[in-house]
């Protein structure tokens, strides 16, 4: 138990979220064990000991997001509602503790996968294993940073920006230019890969090259390569910084059942791959790259609040373009929004969710257009904020 501890505690921190030192991870035994001692581990006790749960991670987050946060809880009497996808449909909303007691906190948990506890940090806990109170952690990291930026961009269009955010921004920028890796060298494979020993390994590559430029975080994205007639793409719920064992060879006669567990967005690379001239699909969820997807200044548009599904406007940032889609199959979902979207380009990015890109042979051209569209976003988002806004 101690070492899966260690191991979260490790991602916190290696995933820029957290300090050395700063994470604390229970998880259930006999008796709740911890990765190290600490004055909180007794009030923390009682949350566990009245929530039906395997383990519980509280940490204070490094800068921009801990300053974020608490703008967040200034902000909201009782939480805050980011309207990013993780948000729909994985944390609905975010609640907000004022205080460090278990009294106030159990109550926001019993409904809710985690809170954010002003001035101190954010709860989160797993019901089966501490993985899913890191990934509820960096979610709520995630859609608290793209809310923030989002909702500065239209208050500043409407023309009254909330002073507290204003002051805060220079700082807010320059701790996340802190907070992004310098000269990522992501020196992957090239090359069309025939075997499948050389194929997993590129997309094992590929994927912690993402996570390490931190482009994703590691539990969402999805990663694919073609070749054979199969589609290899990583599973549903996989981390794409551990991707060993976690690929499924599906065959585009279905002749395996290895797309029960593939990606939900299998579907959606498929179709991309059968136009053509496509080997390799990446996606992540770069921040700036969703904070634009999430800016529309039509006025009075009758789809507003239903942009993730419906939207009748032709949107671009540059030459990427901006599309609807819901995670999945659905009428209205990936499967059917993204491939036509795709088709003759470099990438495109999808409502309030991420950025898809392709590599005509292995994974470098789809890793440097991630990484090219996500610069455009934010070079896009700095124009709109210190000019007049781009309609």
């Amino acid at each position: 138990m101690l070492k899966l501890l260690n191991k979260y505690e490790d991602k916190l921190v290696a995933h820029g979220l957290c300090s050395p030192g700063e994470p604390l991870v229970g998880g259930v035994n006999d008796a709740v064990i911890w990765n190290r001692p600490d004055p909180l581990a007794e009030e923390l006790e009682k949350i566990v000991a009245a929530l039906n749960i395997n383990s519980i991670i509280f940490a204070r987050p490094t800068e921009p997001f801990f300053s974020i946060l608490n703008y967040h809880c200034r902000s909201s009497d009782a939480e805050f509602v980011p309207e990013d996808t993780e948000t729909r449909t994985f944390l609905h909303s975010i609640p907000v503790a004022h205080s460090m007691t278990a009294a106030e906190i159990v109550s926001l948990l019993q409904r809710r996968k985690g809170c954010v506890v002003e001035g101190h940090g954010v709860i989160t806990f797993g019901t089966v294993s501490p993985e899913q109170a890191f990934v509820v952690f960096s979610s709520i990291i995630f859609s608290a940073f793209v809310k923030f930026f989002v909702d500065y961009a239209y208050a500043l269009h409407s023309g009254a920006p909330e002073a507290a955010a204003a002051s805060m921004l220079p700082d807010v920028l320059a701790a996340y230019d802190k907070f992004l890796p310098a000269g990522v060298n992501a020196d992957l494979e090239t090359g069309v890969f025939a075997g499948e020993d050389d194929i997993l390994r590129a997309m094992a590559h590929a994927g912690k090259a993402t996570v390490d430029a931190r482009m994703v975080d590691s539990f969402f994205g999805n990663i694919s390569y073609f070749a054979r007639d199969t589609v290899y793409i990583s599973q549903t719920g996989s981390s794409l910084d551990e991707l060993d064992g976690c690929i499924d060879a599906c065959p585009l006669d279905n002749s395996a059942s290895t797309g029960i567990t593939a990606s939900s967005e299998l579907v959606a690379h498929r179709d991309i791959y059968l136009e053509g001239g496509i080997r390799a699909i990446l996606h992540g969820h770069p921040k700036f790259s969703v904070i634009m997807s999430m800016l529309c200044f039509e006025p009075a548009c009758e789809n507003r609040g239903r942009c993730h599904i419906k939207c009748d406007r032709e949107r671009f940032v540059e030459d990427i373009p901006v599309i609807p889609g819901e995670v999945g199959t659905g009428p209205r979902g990936l499967s059917n929004t993204l491939p036509p979207a795709m088709l003759g380009r470099r990438g495109a990015i999808v409502y309030g969710h991420g950025v898809f890109t392709v590599g005509k042979k292995d994974f470098r051209d789809a890793f440097a257009n991630l990484s090219e569209i996500e610069t455009l976003c934010r070079e896009t988002y700095m124009r709109i904020i210190n000019g007049p806004v781009q309609r």
